[in-house]
């Protein structure tokens, strides 16, 4: 009978290291990981060719992001004939110190105030534009150039008043990169695991490990050392090829990255869980690939992956905001191009370990040792 105990080279008996083991299976399951073409793909061929694809692409089609500061006249001419403007996305409902904070990081083109004219006729209309994205101000001058000289335009703007702020310049890879990034980290966590854990089950090695000392927790753990530790290594290949070669911001530096980094082990993490309930409920290695995907691609779609959540129809929009993919994502692009630190986005990190939890809760009831 086995009670935890192994012989020493002197012949004592000594008590057996669930540490020891703990490590030595996941310095294995990092080996093994390393060997595996699939996980190279999803971890970083894949998120690279993306990153590469629409870095090379630029900026895409042109629309301006144009928001309105609180208090304006909304029942004017002005911006009736504004939102008639297909490029012209008008955004309110924000206070205005974060539309000044949206325009000074570029993450909008224009502020827009529209009044009363205090002359008594007409209305008065103050813009801010950003020097990130000066092209798109002129599109704007020229939308507005035609509308305020449009003689249907009754009563006539008194006047228009301009003035430009310094700001960054958003770019494609920006927004592009941390969804991608991701994707890998989803990508790893539930194919890696799901295949991998159903291969020990199937070939008996996790029934073997239940007849040894070693702890279920010390597999489950020695294989997530193994699984974080591949994903964080893609996740700087990735940050440092973005940043490099496209110039993908990085606003704090090395701080940025390590956040990043922090997030990054949380993601895979969670994710990490979505494998281990598939590989407990698939009887066999066919059915992984349409559960595992029936999992990845709402996420990968609806997630802010491509392309901003608020692209979607408006019903569409309740769903994809409970993905937890959607909240790293999100995390991930306010480290990264805002400066924002891992206490300002407390919000997304927590609603990630509630999934967490309630992923490992399901895990351990479906989790099996052969």
């Amino acid at each position: 009978m086995n009670d935890g105990k192994k012989k020493s080279p002197s012949g004592d008996l000594e008590a057996y290291s669930n540490t020891t083991a703990m490590f030595a299976l996941a310095k294995a399951s990092f080996r093994a990981i390393m060997r595996s073409p699939s996980s190279v793909v999803f971890t970083l061929a894949f998120p690279l060719i993306f990153i590469l694809v629409f870095g090379f692409m630029g900026g895409g089609g042109t629309h301006v992001e144009v928001g309105i500061v609180p208090g304006s006249d909304l029942n004017n001419p002005v911006i009736a004939a504004i939102k008639h403007a297909s490029i012209i996305n008008l955004s309110q409902g924000k206070t205005a110190a974060e539309f000044s904070s949206l325009l000074n990081k570029g993450n909008i083109d224009a502020l827009i105030g529209v009044n009363k004219s205090a002359k008594g006729e007409g209305y008065d209309v103050n813009i801010s534009y950003t020097s990130a994205s000066m092209d798109k101000g002129n599109i704007l001058k020229s939308v507005l150039t035609g509308i305020l000289y449009d003689k249907k335009l009754k009563p006539a703007v008194a006047e228009l008043k301009e003035q430009t702020v310094t700001g960054r310049a958003y770019k494609t890879i920006d927004f592009i990169l941390p969804g991608q990034l991701g994707f890998s980290l989803l990508a790893t966590g539930v194919f890696g695991t799901a295949f991998v854990f159903l291969s020990l089950r199937q070939t008996l090695v996790i029934k073997r490990f239940f007849a040894t000392p070693v702890r279920r927790s010390s597999i489950v753990i020695g294989e997530g050392i193994a699984r974080v530790g591949f994903a964080l290594c893609g996740a700087i290949f990735i940050i440092l090829i973005g940043h490099f070669l496209f110039k993908f911001t990085l606003i704090n530096g090395v701080v940025t990255v390590l956040n990043m980094l922090v997030l990054s082990a949380i993601g895979v993490i969670v994710f990490m869980g979505f494998g281990f309930i598939i590989s407990g409920v698939a009887k066999n290695e066919t059915m992984v690939p349409p559960i595992a995907n029936m999992v990845t691609l709402p996420q990968f779609l609806l997630s802010g992956t491509f392309f901003s959540i608020e692209a979607f129809p408006t019903w569409l929009r309740p769903f994809c905001r409970i993905l937890p993919l959607t909240y790293l994502n999100d995390a991930l692009r306010k480290v990264a191009f805002e400066g924002a630190g891992l206490w300002d986005v407390k919000m997304q990190i927590l609603i990630l370990i509630i999934w967490g939890i309630a992923i490992y809760a399901v895990a351990v009831k479906v989790f099996k040792w052969e």
